[in-house]
């Protein structure tokens, strides 16, 4: 694509979010941070419950089957801290950072660009999805308690790691396409990072790179990159 990208036939659009919708930053300040100071003691809250599924998951990928407890929520930590997209961490990720969404601790900060552009997609009739390596619960809960508004109601299907798979992995934009109901080419992916554009220009899908001053990730050929939603023509 040269100029302003066009998305001439396509029917669908899944954005990514991280580093595309919103700031890295405030994903992994916010919501990380609010994990990390309450892993342990919502372990210990919900075990019978929840936390039983986390903490045997937790053991398995670590291959640890004799961790404790307290063990347990070390490794969630430092899983957390390195950013590894562990299931059992986006799991108990999700269940925590929930509470803080609901009581206010907790908000989904997007770029300024991003909101009118789902917006403004969404009442031209396009399906909006989104797929994150944060869980479908954090997902939701990010749109749902958007600073200046609420967004989730724009949003017809949620993907995740557990429900789609690897984000750099092509099988799991063909799973995400089987889901949605549209072949590739009609789909347009968003996202920040190239490893995940290759996957899904690799199953059929047209694809922009997104890349936003402060992001960590770099562009990188053969994409085109915008550096706001708005350069996407309809």
């Amino acid at each position: 694509m040269s100029g302003r990208p066009e998305a001439g036939g396509v029917r669908a659009i899944v954005v990514d979010i991280e580093g595309t919708t919103s700031p890295t930053s405030s994903v992994r300040e916010d919501l990380y941070g609010y994990t990390r100071a309450r892993l342990p003691q919502w372990l210990a809250d919900n075990r019978g419950g929840a936390a039983d599924a986390v903490l045997a998951q937790t053991r398995e990928l670590a291959r640890r089957s004799d961790a404790d407890e307290t063990e347990v929520a070390e490794i969630l930590r430092g899983w957390l801290n390195s950013d590894v997209k562990a299931q059992p961490l986006k799991t108990a990720q999700g269940l925590i950072c929930a509470e803080g969404f609901r009581d206010g601790a907790l908000h989904g900060e997007f770029f300024p660009d991003a909101p009118p552009a789902l917006r403004a997609w969404h009442a031209a009739g396009l399906a909006l999805h989104v797929y994150s390596s944060g869980s479908v619960r954090n997902q939701q809960d990010w749109f749902a308690h958007a600073r200046g508004g609420e967004l989730a109601s724009l949003i017809g299907d949620w993907f995740d790691l557990n429900n789609a798979g690897n984000k750099r992995e092509r099988a799991s934009y063909e799973k995400i396409a089987g889901a949605i109901g549209l072949p590739g080419q009609e789909i347009l992916f968003l996202s920040d990072h190239p490893d995940e554009l290759d996957a899904a220009v690799a199953a059929g899908w047209s694809a922009i790179g997104v890349t936003r001053p402060g992001e960590p990730n770099s562009p990188r050929p053969p994409h085109h990159w915008i550096v706001s939603f708005a350069e996407i023509e309809l």
